[in-house]
């Protein structure tokens, strides 16, 4: 499994180019952002961003650059804005990161602070996929690998283990932070007006698209999750300075991302570390999630997600369709959107897709509420839910298909910010009543190619057009799905290789 790290400025910027790295959360297979990147990487070619902007105007001027999708967190009142990055921004951050003489200096400025890391292990940078598996599938697989793993092989030499994570980490991250971590921070301070220097360059045009604003990078990319890096490995590093007065024998530390594992053998080493962590992420304008930060004793236990080690306990299998359903939904309230529910979810969908209606020994509408509220209640689930439900209202008389699917959406509609949901709800009904409204404005864009998505009213008219007038939407595979939401959909992973 390759590391970002080890590929050249070449390979490194195909991997951002690809369509999977453009956005990384699932959205129905009609979807297309490929043939609009590279129509827009040949355009940019050797040329800056800064050649297509209108004379009279800056980007920073302009709402919306981004298109951004509300994902609702728990059913209530959380929610997680994802964006779909402008995508001549998106390019030309891509050209300017993996130019040549950038892309060196940026791998060897990441290994000069892992080198200054020492027991803080990084488990998170982008890896790209094998032949068989998807990026986003790797990804996953190296946390289950890596990171729970290495979490128990650390309970021969440690006895307590803690867990905290950053509050609202992508959009609490301070810009200008970006080139403290590749210049360090007084380097960054006194060249901030160095146009040309790599740092200031991804802060700048991080900004432009965010109308100005300082505070935030944008969530959904692989190139954000690459840059949010270039952040905490900076913050790793800092924090390794504070306590290298510790025995590098008194604790380890792992990071995924902005979740921290920390191993000691005295709570008090412990404490010191989350006290020094706190002061380092306040000075980056972020802060620790105090409510997720937790001690124990039992480092096995605790290295394996809590939902994932109550099922294995738990462990027992129905032959009840609805009882099993139960099951899952026990499971989605005492842990709420966990990728343990999708697991579980997921095996429920390889159950029924073999089943025909006469072998559905249940009322299909009790299935259909009972996984309605699951979806409701978790929205990480929403792409396996929609392909559940697509095979249960499948089986439905064609008088109720209708009327289901209606109290389905009028379900939706009574929680703000479902846009993600609403797009696999019209992955299910486009192909039975293709006239249903969605508030959605990328529901529509399936309906009308005139939908404009992005504002790129900052650009002059030659590019502007490229973007607004390029479908993303894949005609052909539009026409080819079915009613039923098929496997390949919604599987991450390869058959054989769906994770725990």
């Amino acid at each position: 499994m390759k590391n970002v790290l080890s590929l050249t400025s070449k390979e490194a910027k195909e991997f951002f180019l690809k369509e999977e790295s453009y956005f990384n959360f699932d959205l129905p297979p009609y979807f297309q952002f490929g043939n609009l990147l590279q129509k827009i990487s040949n355009k940019l070619k050797d040329k800056k961003i800064t050649d297509f902007y209108r004379r009279d105007t800056k980007p920073h001027n302009f709402e919306n650059i981004n298109y951004k999708l509300i994902t609702n967190k728990d059913g209530k009142y959380a929610w997680r804005p994802l964006q779909l990055i402008h995508p001549v921004f998106y390019v030309s951050l891509v050209n300017e990161i993996t130019e040549e003489k950038n892309w060196k200096y940026i791998t060897g400025r990441f290994s000069d602070l892992i080198n200054k890391s020492r027991c803080i292990d990084c488990a998170s940078f982008p890896v790209v996929s094998s032949y068989y598996k998807k990026d986003k599938a790797n990804q996953v697989a190296h946390w289950i690998e890596e990171v729970e793993r290495k979490s128990i092989i650390n309970s021969l030499e440690y006895d307590y283990i803690y867990h905290t994570d950053i509050t609202d980490c992508y959009s609490s991250i301070y810009t200008h932070s970006i080139a403290w971590a590749l210049h360090d921070k007084d380097i960054a301070k006194k060249e901030k007006q160095n146009k040309k220097l790599i740092g200031n360059i991804i802060d700048s045009q991080i900004r432009e698209m965010s109308y100005g604003q300082t505070n935030g990078i944008p969530q959904g990319s692989v190139l954000m999750d690459f840059i949010s890096e270039m952040v905490l490995c900076y913050v790793d590093s800092l924090l390794y300075e504070e306590i290298k007065h510790f025995n590098r024998k008194d604790y380890k530390i792992i990071r995924y991302r902005d979740d921290y594992r920390i191993f000691v053998n005295n709570p008090q080493t412990g404490e010191c570390i989350i006290k020094e962590l706190t002061g380092i992420l306040n000075d980056f304008g972020m802060k620790i999630n105090s409510t997720k930060t937790k001690i124990s004793d039992n480092i096995t236990h605790s290295s394996v997600k809590k939902d994932k080690l109550y099922w294995i306990v738990n462990e027992t299998t129905s032959d009840n369709l609805q009882n099993e359903l139960y099951k899952i939904s026990f499971i989605a309230k005492e842990f709420p959107n966990s990728g343990t529910v999708s697991k579980l979810l997921k095996t429920f969908y390889d159950r029924i897709s073999v089943l025909s209606k006469k072998d559905i020994n249940t009322n299909t509408k009790v299935l259909i509420s009972v996984l309605v509220d699951i979806a409701y209640k978790n929205p990480r689930t929403y792409p396996i839910t929609s392909a559940i439900l697509s095979r249960l209202i499948d089986f439905l008389p064609k008088r109720d298909k209708e009327k289901v699917i209606k109290k389905i959406l009028n379900k939706f509609k009574k929680i703000p910010n479902t846009g993600i949901m609403q797009l696999w709800l019209q992955r299910i009904t486009i192909k039975m009543n293709g006239k249903l409204e969605y508030s959605e404005k990328l529901c529509n864009k399936v309906c009308d190619n005139n939908i404009v998505i992005w504002n790129s009213d900052w650009l002059r008219d030659n590019l502007k057009k490229v973007v607004n007038s390029c479908d993303l939407i894949d005609e052909e595979n539009l026409e080819k799905i079915g009613v039923i939401i098929e496997n390949e959909e919604v599987e991450m992973f390869g058959k054989n290789d769906y994770a725990s």
